[in-house]
C-alpha cells in the first residue's frame, strides 16, 4: 500500500494591519521580532517548489492565525487552511510563538501519520522521492552535527554574551531529554523541511513530556524558557522511530536574508533543500532581493494559485 504523505506549513502575513494590531496589544515594545513575521511572498514560491519537485504530496495544510494567502486558490482539493483556533487550546490563544505552535500540528484534522513539516521560507531545489524523507515508514531525522553545543551555550553564559531564545529553547530540550532518558544527542536543527510521524508528536505532547510542555505553552512570544520541538526528534531517535542523518550544505543550505547575494550559495552548493532565513538583522533593502530571486528559480505558477 502506498504511503500517504502530507505537508504542513506554519504561515503568517506579518504585513496584515489587523494581525499587527492584535500582536501589538500583547507585545512588549522593547522586543524586536519584526524579522520573524515578515511576509516576503516566500510561501508562494515554496509551494511552487513543492509542486515542481514533490508532486506526490497528498495534501498541503497551511496553519495560520485566521489569515489566508491572497494568491491562493483555497478551493483546490490539495490545499487546506487551518486556523490556530482549530488545533491550539483557546486558553493559550492568541500566540505569536512558533516554538509553541509547532507542537500542535499533529491535531490537524485528516493529517496523515507520515508528514513533512516546513516553514514558508524553506524550498525544494531537486526532484525528490518519498525515500528521501522516509525509509520503510521511518523518517530520516536530518540534523547538523554540533558536538560542542553544550559548551558553546555555557561559555556564552559564563562570559555574559547574549544568547537568543531560539538557542536557549534547544538547550532546554536537550537538558530535559537527558534528565528523563539519560541521553544526549550532539545535534541542532537543519532549518529545513523535516519528516515526521504524527504519533510521535501526540506521545510527546500528551504523555511523555506533558507537564513540562504545558508549563511553557503560555509563552505568547519566544521566551528563554521555551522548549524546541527537537525534543520530538530526540524521542523518535531514542525509540528507533527516527533515523539520525547528518546533513551538509549540498543537502540542506541555510541562506541568511541579510546577505543579499542569494544565488551565490545556490550556485556553490546546488542544495536539494534551502532556507531563506529572515531575521531581525535583515533590512527592507535586503528583503527587496527575495522575490526577484525566487521568481527566477520558480517562474511557473502552481495549479493552486489564482
Amino acid at each position: 500500500m502506498k504511503m500517504k504523505i502530507d505537508l504542513v506549513y506554519l504561515w503568517v502575513d506579518g504585513n496584515d494591519p489587523k494581525w499587527l494590531k492584535k500582536k501589538q496589544r500583547f507585545m512588549d515594545k522593547k522586543i524586536n521580532t519584526s524579522g520573524r513575521y515578515q511576509n516576503n511572498q516566500e510561501l508562494k514560491y515554496s509551494l511552487r517548489s513543492v509542486e515542481k519537485h514533490l508532486p506526490w504530496i497528498r495534501k498541503i495544510f497551511i496553519v495560520t492565525d485566521h489569515q489566508t494567502p491572497v494568491f491562493l486558490d483555497t478551493s483546490h482539493p490539495k490545499i487546506e487552511i487551518v486556523f490556530h483556533s482549530e488545533i491550539i487550546p483557546k486558553e493559550i490563544l492568541p500566540t505569536f510563538n512558533s516554538s509553541l505552535m509547532e507542537y500542535f500540528v499533529y491535531k490537524i484534522p485528516d493529517l496523515s501519520e507520515h508528514f513533512l513539516f516546513a516553514n514558508d521560507d524553506t524550498f525544494i531545489h531537486a526532484d525528490l522521492e518519498p525515500s528521501f524523507f522516509f525509509k520503510a515508514g521511518i523518517p530520516f531525522m536530518r540534523m547538523k552535527y554540533d558536538p560542542l553545543i553544550q559548551y558553546k551555550i555555557q561559555l556564552k553564559k559564563t562570559l555574559n554574551i547574549p544568547i537568543n531564545n531560539y538557542r536557549l529553547a534547544i538547550e532546554n530540550a536537550y537538558k530535559l531529554f537527558k534528565k528523563k532518558f539519560g541521553r544526549f544527542y550532539p545535534i541542532i536543527p537543519h532549518h529545513n523541511v523535516d519528516a515526521c510521524l504524527k504519533s510521535d508528536y501526540k506521545a510527546v505532547v500528551e504523555d511523555v513530556f506533558k507537564e513540562e510542555l504545558e508549563a511553557v505553552f503560555l509563552n505568547r512570544f519566544r521566551q528563554a524558557s521555551d522548549i524546541h520541538r527537537i525534543l520530538i526528534n530526540y524521542y523518535a531517535i531514542a525509540r528507533k522511530r527516527g533515523i539520525l542523518t547528518y546533513v551538509d550544505r549540498k543537502e540542506s543550505c541555510r541562506i541568511r536574508v541579510h546577505k543579499t547575494d542569494y544565488q551565490k550559495n545556490i550556485t556553490k552548493y546546488n542544495p536539494k533543500l534551502f532556507c531563506l532565513n529572515d531575521t531581525e538583522h535583515a533590512t527592507d533593502d535586503d528583503r527587496a532581493y527575495i522575490e526577484p530571486f525566487l521568481r527566477k528559480l520558480y517562474p511557473v505558477k502552481a495549479v493552486f494559485e489564482k
